[in-house]
């Protein structure tokens, strides 16, 4: 079992506030984050962001395995997480997670490296964690 962590803090009201985003590793220290870049795209981080590269680095890793058991090696693969947040009743929620995989695959054809990457859709543990619609385009190239 592994356990890490990440941390935030705040000050300050919802819109006017200020936050800072820190991670065990230290790759973020302090890192801005708020209101304005969360809706407004100003500068800063948000966490629907963290969560789209946490989802694009586990999905591309789970896929790295699921090659390696069939016999397969990418030379690269690269996968963006576009995450949709949207006003849901009184409050807001994530409503869907799209996954844009390029990856150069030698020794595959398409049927199988489709079979291979929806595996690792369904099988990434941030993947099982979130609950939303979860859509993968994966391209060979």
């Amino acid at each position: 079992m592994t356990t890490t962590s990440g941390s935030a803090k705040w000050q300050g009201g919802i819109k006017d506030g200020k936050g800072a985003i820190s991670t065990r590793s230290g790759a973020l220290k302090d890192y801005p984050y708020g209101f304005a870049s969360r809706f407004e795209g100003q500068p800063g981080s948000n966490p629907e962001e963290l969560i789209g590269a946490a989802h694009a680095a586990c999905f591309t890793m789970a896929l790295s395995l699921i090659l390696g058991e069939a016999k397969l090696t990418a030379e690269q693969m690269e996968t963006r997480a576009d995450v949709t947040i949207e006003k849901v009743g009184d409050g807001f929620a994530i409503t869907s997670v799209h996954l844009s995989l390029q990856a150069r695959i030698p020794g595959t054809d398409n049927a199988k490296f489709q079979e291979l990457a929806e595996k690792a859709k369904a099988g990434c543990p941030v993947s099982k964690l979130l609950n939303t619609k979860i859509s993968l385009e994966a391209k060979l190239v």
